[in-house]
């Protein structure tokens, strides 16, 4: 196994048996047994083999990814990857069981280690999806210059508001105002005129 190979291997291991896991440089390297060097020849950043196996990761798991699919235009394959995001969810009664089932897991109970990690785990989790689909349109060029990091957290802001607004009584369409609200989030962090 070439070390570029051996080294995304460790890291999507780490990933496996951690979600929260951060990925550093020698502990990757410590577990591909080989040299710092040699990772950051590979992978000069930690952010490049971040994105190297998160793509890796989610190219198996998802193969028709619609951020993967450059023949539609950047920003309606963001936002139909954010409504995945947002699906598991419902509408209504759905929303609110699961906005308390959030409560009473992470909410009303008290905020023991076990607890605090069991979020953070589900978070980083997400989040780390989004960072995926923006490192894809990164390497397209249509992402805005920044910290994709809080590009990712900006976004899944969004989506935890437009979460709680599906579990809320409302008189109007909710997917309308949804719809908008994801395209001006998009707006936000893709390149002005981005396709």
């Amino acid at each position: 196994m070439h070390t570029r190979e051996k080294i995304l291997k460790a890291a999507a291991e780490m990933i496996a048996e951690d979600v929260t896991t951060t990925l550093s440089v020698r502990a990757v390297a410590a577990r591909a047994g080989v040299s710092t060097g040699s990772l950051r020849f590979h992978f000069p950043t930690q952010r490049a083999l971040q994105d190297e196996v998160l793509t890796r990761i989610y190219e198996h798991f998802i193969p028709g990814d619609p951020i993967r699919d450059p023949s539609r235009p950047a920003r309606d394959r963001l936002v139909e990857c954010l409504r995945q995001v947002l699906a598991p969810a419902g509408v209504g009664t759905e929303a609110r069981q699961a906005w308390a089932t959030m409560y009473q897991n992470f909410i009303a109970a008290e905020p023991t280690e076990q607890v605090r990690a069991a979020y953070q785990a589900f978070d980083r989790t997400s989040a780390r999806r989004v960072e995926y689909w923006l490192s894809v349109l990164a390497d397209e060029g249509v992402l805005r210059a920044g910290d994709r990091t809080l590009q990712a957290r900006f976004l899944m802001t969004v989506l935890n508001g437009l979460a709680l607004e599906r579990a809320l009584p409302s008189g109007h369409s909710v997917l309308h105002a949804e719809t908008e609200t994801l395209y001006t989030a998009v707006d936000a962090v893709l390149e002005p005129g981005a396709p």
